[in-house]
């Protein structure tokens, strides 16, 4: 089973190292550190402007319209901010999210391409990632992983951890099950990448197949330097609905500029 997950060109496997757990009980504890922060910045460039726009979307506008390359692309990400950092930890949850499966292919929307503005986040469920085995064929096997993330860089008032567990409640109850539809809709007339309309089918009509899992998780991506402040809202005892990790980054205003710059710089 390939672990190079559709038209990113990046191979999860080499992103299992960025993510140590320091605990697992009674959540998930990911301390990242100045080198795998740079292990992620060496590789993420590339991989990073196609979470907004696959390479041949890219180089057809630019023909089209006569633009080059980084007119285009500057025209798909997000100006430096708030949004910035919200879609960098939403990136960030994602690569968790497929890494922690290696070496299983976990399937994922790029929610990032589909947004209507580029100045605002991506509707609906922030993460999303299908398992299915046996594809064409639905099988028992088969798991639906849904993740809500929340970022802190600065010392503004805001809580990060809390607001992650409130919001996966959300997509427990109603929101995993809309965006599902909203992605069907979209994929009727867009590129969805490795995400098609039998895949959705599947899980969309969940009764009319093998029964599918659900695992969520509640992510909160929150600057090394705050981390200590922040901890103690985390509950102390571990949930059976939901899964929740927190990633310590050091520097993390600084991390995402930098990502979102490589980006950039990766055409011309």
């Amino acid at each position: 089973m390939t672990s190079l997950v559709d038209d990113l060109g990046f191979n999860f496997g080499n992103a299992v190292s960025w993510f140590p757990h320091e605990q697992e009980q009674p959540y998930v504890l990911v301390r990242m550190n100045a080198q795998h922060v740079a292990l992620m910045e060496a590789a993420l460039a590339e991989p990073l402007r196609r979470c907004y726009i696959t390479d041949e979307m890219l180089r057809a506008a630019a023909k089209r319209h006569g633009f080059t390359l980084s007119d285009v692309l500057a025209g798909k990400l997000p100006d430096a901010g708030a949004t910035m950092a919200g879609d960098f930890g939403e990136v960030l949850g994602y690569f968790y999210q497929s890494a922690m499966e290696y070496p299983g292919n976990a399937i994922g929307p790029k929610k990032w391409r589909l947004k209507q503005d580029r100045t605002k986040p991506a509707p609906k469920s922030d993460v999303i990632h299908f398992i299915m085995p046996q594809r064409p064929a639905a099988s028992a096997a088969d798991q639906v992983l849904c993740a809500e993330v929340k970022v802190k860089s600065t010392s503004a008032s805001s809580d990060p951890i809390g607001s992650a567990i409130t919001d996966c409640a959300k997509d427990r109850t109603s929101r995993l099950a809309s965006t599902l539809v909203w992605l069907r809709e979209r994929a009727m007339t867009e590129d969805l990448g490795d995400v098609d309309i039998p895949l959705l089918n599947r899980f969309i009509n969940a009764v009319d197949h093998p029964p599918a899992t659900q695992r969520f998780r509640a992510v909160a991506v929150i600057c090394e330097n705050l981390l200590t402040a922040e901890l103690p809202n985390a509950p102390t005892r571990a949930s059976d609905e939901y899964t929740l990790v927190v990633i310590s980054v050091p520097n993390l205003h600084t991390t995402y500029n930098a990502a979102f710059e490589a980006a950039r710089a990766s055409v011309r």
